[in-house]
C-alpha cells in the first residue's frame, strides 16, 4: 500500500533505462546487472510484463502509475544510440509541461563497487565505464541521473580476467543482492519526485 501512496505523489515523469547486454545469452550477467535491478524495480511496484517496442529502439519496456521502465536491447558499450532514440520517444508523449519536469535515470553496472552496492549520481565522469561514454556521447550534453549497482571484482586486472568476470552468469545469492537494491532505488526516485 505504501507503493501506492509514493506513486500518487508523483509529480515528475521518469524515464528510467537500463544498460546491460541483450537476452537471452546475456541475461543474470554481472554486466546486464542493471537490468536486474530495474525488473526487480518493476516487480515491487507491479508493472506489467516486459513488451518489445519499435518506436523506443526496440527496447523492452514496462509503463505505469508515473515510471516508464526501458531495457536497452543493445550491447553494453554501443548502448548512447538507442537511449537517445528512446528517450526522444518518451518525451514525445508527454504534454509540454510533463517534458519540461521529465528526468532521465540510466542504471548501470559499477566495477570495483561492492556487489549490490547502490550509488547515486548526477552526471560527472563516467570512470571509464563505456556505456556511460556512449549514453553521453549520444545524449548532447543533457543532464541526467544515474544509479550504478555494485558487482565487486575480479582479483586479476587483467583485461580478459575482468571480461570473463562481468559476462558470467551471477550466482543466486549475487542476483538476490543486486535486485534488493530496487527498493533504495525506488525510495531516492519518490524524493526526487516530489522535488
Amino acid at each position: 500500500m505504501a507503493h501506492e501512496n509514493d506513486s500518487q505523489m508523483l509529480r515528475r515523469p521518469f524515464f528510467v533505462a537500463s544498460l546491460g547486454n541483450p537476452p537471452p545469452r546475456y541475461t543474470n550477467t554481472l554486466h546486464s546487472a542493471a537490468h536486474t535491478l530495474l525488473d526487480s524495480m518493476r516487480y515491487t511496484y507491479r508493472l506489467p510484463q516486459w513488451e518489445r517496442d519499435k518506436s523506443y529502439a526496440n527496447g523492452f519496456i514496462s509503463r505505469g502509475r508515473g515510471y516508464t521502465f526501458w531495457q536497452s536491447p543493445s550491447l553494453m558499450n554501443v548502448s548512447g544510440k538507442a537511449v537517445a532514440t528512446a528517450w526522444r520517444a518518451f518525451l514525445k508523449e508527454q504534454s509540454s509541461e510533463e517534458r519540461s519536469r521529465a528526468k532521465l535515470i540510466i542504471l548501470h553496472d559499477e566495477l570495483e563497487s561492492p556487489l549490490g552496492k547502490v550509488k547515486f549520481r548526477t552526471g560527472g565522469s563516467p570512470r571509464g565505464h563505456n556505456g556511460l561514454k556512449s549514453c553521453i556521447n549520444s545524449l548532447g550534453g543533457l543532464e541526467f541521473y544515474r544509479f550504478g549497482i555494485g558487482i565487486g571484482r575480479p582479483e586479476s586486472r587483467e583485461s580478459s580476467d575482468v571480461s570473463a568476470y562481468v559476462l558470467r552468469k551471477m550466482t543466486l545469492d549475487e542476483l538476490q543482492k543486486v535486485s534488493d537494491g530496487a527498493g533504495e532505488v525506488l525510495q531516492k526516485m519518490a524524493d526526487m519526485a516530489a522535488e
